[in-house]
């Protein structure tokens, strides 16, 4: 019987460990959309075009800047929502950060909850540019932002 319950309790956990990384992977791809055009399918077939402002763990969302006239901004509640499909392009922080790493190897880290990079623990990159630091890095790294940003608009 203890075999049993060993294979079992094996089991549960290790599931219980893959769907916690599916959802933190779920709500780091989801964060992709905040600040981003998307179009949003309810399951009464109306569809949504706006900016995605908010959403929770229920996927209840916000939008602001409506394409429909009239609405500046709405709420939908996540259990009528069918589909969000992003319409622009996401920022690729990897790849930025790929970037850094080349020129300040080992001390560039991806923070996906927060949709930011830190150089050097104290200088905090975002799709917006240096949000926090300043000096010679701060400086490189803005030439490198910079950069990035010149290209990836080609």
């Amino acid at each position: 019987m203890g075999d049993i319950e060993i294979i079992y309790s094996s089991y549960y956990n290790h599931n219980r460990i893959s769907l916690s990384v599916a959802f933190r992977k779920f709500g780091e791809e989801s964060i992709q959309f905040l600040g981003k055009k998307v179009s949003v399918e309810t399951s009464d077939k109306k569809t949504y075009s706006g900016t995605l402002i908010g959403i929770n763990e229920r996927l209840d969302i916000i939008l602001e800047d409506l394409e429909t006239s009239g609405i500046i901004k709405i709420i939908i509640n996540g259990s009528f929502i069918k589909e969000i499909r992003l319409m622009e392009k996401p920022f690729d922080l990897k790849a930025l950060a790929e970037r850094f790493s080349r020129v300040f190897p080992g001390l560039v880290k991806v923070r996906e909850d927060v949709r930011a990079i830190i150089v050097m623990d104290k200088i905090k990159v975002t799709q917006n540019g240096i949000e926090e630091g300043t000096g010679l890095a701060a400086d490189r790294i803005k030439a490198i932002y910079n950069e990035f940003i010149r290209e990836t608009k080609k």
